[in-house]
């Protein structure tokens, strides 16, 4: 029997999955399948490319985390989150998803797969105030940079990091002015499988030292 596709994929990222991880990540696609029959979670149905564009690319940006407490903004069907709680269990994730019917399908997943170390929380990113912020904040097709400062940037803790997953290189984001924030690195990333484009930017506060 061939390996799975996606122990290749994750080894192109210099990331060795276990079995229980495989097995993980896998059922994830698999709860959202059979929810996606029942309300709209993905417009990306063929296994092939939910396993580039929803695993692979979650799983890419794994090195950039720092810290022990990582926020999710908008993690809708549990992209990056719910891959990167698989293959981090000693890092703690939070699921910010302000949609009810999503929260119920990440806290299934979270149940099914017994992932301790993620929580779901039901909010917008701008009102949730957490008892103690997030050394990485990251989003994934949450709007400009400008609007993520807005809305996130007070999630981050002091010296923390806000990632913003982005396709092809954000000039004119990148361009405007962020209050408070600056770039600190965009990063090129290569997904295995996928001929597209992309890239994480890395902010933090202005008066952050970078490096």
């Amino acid at each position: 029997m061939s390996p799975h596709p996606l122990l290749d994929g994750a080894r192109a990222l210099a990331l060795e999955l276990d079995e229980a991880q495989l097995a993980k990540l896998v059922a994830h696609l698999d709860l959202l399948d059979e929810w996606n029959a029942r309300m709209n979670l993905t417009a990306i149905r063929d296994r092939p490319s939910q396993l580039t564009k929803h695993l692979l690319d979650s799983l890419a940006v794994q090195p950039y985390l720092v810290g022990q407490r990582v926020a999710d903004v908008g993690s809708g069907a549990g992209f990056p989150g719910i891959p990167l709680a698989i293959v981090e269990p000693g890092r703690q994730f939070a699921l910010i998803e302000s949609t009810g019917k999503k929260c119920r399908f990440l806290e299934h997943v979270r149940d099914t797969l017994g992932l301790a170390n993620v929580e779901v929380v039901q909010s917008r990113a701008e009102s949730y105030r957490p008892e103690v912020r997030f050394d990485t904040v990251l989003a994934r097709a949450v709007g400009p940079l400008a609007d993520l400062v807005k809305v996130a940037g007070s999630l981050v803790v002091g010296g923390g990091r806000l990632l913003a997953m982005k396709g092809r290189y954000p000039a004119d984001e990148l361009a405007a002015h962020l209050k408070g924030w600056k770039v600190a690195a965009v990063h090129p990333l290569t997904v295995p499988g996928l001929a597209e484009e992309r890239h994480l930017v890395e902010l933090c506060r202005s008066h952050d030292r970078v490096g």
